[in-house]
């Protein structure tokens, strides 16, 4: 995530300091040292998780529980319904506690994504009384969402089940379409942004302040985050509810609290990019 960010707020502060005047095109990386210093964050952030016994507390909210999940082998051994039913093809086989390997989901790469609907939707994460949440895996290469199934049973979230579902039969298999296309055809991104689309972020002069503008497809390109391309993520909190024609697609840090959405809109059978914020 710092990556994606040092990349675009480091081209802001470069736009901004030209004042209007034509510079030739370059593209602005970030050091290695950049990810070192995440993944040095991140590894640190999971060992101690492993090492704390989790509170009881954290069993109130499923992101509390499952960063602990994530990162605590024992505690994914103690949280696992065994022997954990593994559904594939429409046939369920069982997987025994003594073959289960831990899975570190998303903890390694420091950032992980979200997609909502709607705003609404998006404040259901901080909501104790949800009971029941599904944790999506969605790989492009060979179009498969895998579904980790958890259930909050007395008290405790526990996961129950995977179940693996081609990617055609998700809720949200228009939008993950559009997206693999959307980040890996520069032709086709440039063809789905709205004119204009409505930008957020910080102001490069001002570490306390914000600034927002417009972009035209035109300057896109200038401004466009990387995004993911081969394997994202999504949490469906609490019962599965009716896909609508907004996307709010959310990279949030893990170990840096930095966030970015991208705002999709539909229309027609065409998806557009509307606001990016961060």
């Amino acid at each position: 995530m710092k990556k994606i960010l040092v990349a675009f707020l480091a081209f802001l502060a470069l736009m901004f300091s030209c004042k209007g005047n034509k510079t030739e095109g370059t593209e602005t990386l970030p050091t290695d040292s950049d990810s070192i210093q995440d993944t040095v964050a991140v590894d640190t952030m999971e060992q101690l998780i492993s090492e704390t016994p989790m509170p009881k507390a954290a069993d109130e909210l499923f992101d509390d529980f499952f960063f602990n999940f994530a990162a605590n082998r024992k505690l994914q051994q103690k949280r696992i319904k065994f022997p954990l039913e593994v559904t594939r093809g429409g046939k369920t086989d069982t997987l025994s506690k003594a073959k289960w390997k831990t899975d570190h989901f998303f903890m390694r790469q420091g950032f992980y994504t979200l997609i909502f609907d709607n705003r609404r939707q998006m404040n259901v994460v901080k909501d104790t009384s949800i009971n029941h949440v599904v944790v999506e895996k969605i790989t492009f290469g060979i179009k498969t969402v895998k579904q980790y199934v958890f259930d909050r049973i007395g008290g405790l979230w526990t996961m129950q089940s995977i179940n693996y579902r081609p990617l055609y039969q998700n809720r949200n298999a228009s939008f993950l379409t559009f997206y693999e296309k959307f980040v890996t055809d520069s032709t086709f991104q440039a063809e789905s942004i709205n004119d204009p689309v409505q930008f957020s972020g910080p102001d490069p002069d001002d570490d306390f302040s914000q600034m927002e503008g417009l972009l035209t497809p035109e300057t896109w390109p200038a401004f466009a985050p990387e995004l993911p391309k081969e394997t994202i993520y999504n949490i469906i909190y609490g019962e599965d509810s009716k896909p609508g024609n907004q996307k709010i697609f959310v990279l949030r840090g893990i170990a840096n609290g930095l966030e970015m959405e991208l705002t999709f809109k539909r229309q027609g059978d065409k998806w557009l990019l509307t606001k990016l914020s961060e």
